[in-house]
């Protein structure tokens, strides 16, 4: 499912226009990427949480050239961590 398929199931489920389903949605994701980057949790019970982990610099191969090693940086990768309900209806059996 992409965005415009996810919008127009978000807009009949809601019994909104497309367009309020998408201006939903977008507000949702900035309100996450603006708490991600504050550096907050973003938790949805029953859901799942987002959240920010920190990667260590480390050494790598250069995958053109396997014998040059190359440093990787420090960096910043966001993460979803799916919650116990969301789970539950993936695996129903």
């Amino acid at each position: 499912m992409n965005k415009s398929e996810l919008v127009a199931n978000m807009a009949e489920k809601a019994g909104l226009t497309k367009k309020d389903a998408e201006a939903a949605l977008n507000s949702f994701m900035k309100s996450v990427e603006e708490a991600l980057v504050q550096g907050d949790k973003v938790q949805l019970v029953g859901f799942g949480t987002f959240d920010v982990r920190e990667r260590k610099a480390r050494q790598g191969r250069n995958p053109r050239n396997p014998e040059q090693i190359i440093d990787i940086p420090a960096s910043k990768a966001p993460v979803f961590k799916a919650g116990k309900a969301l789970k539950d209806v993936v695996n129903v059996k």
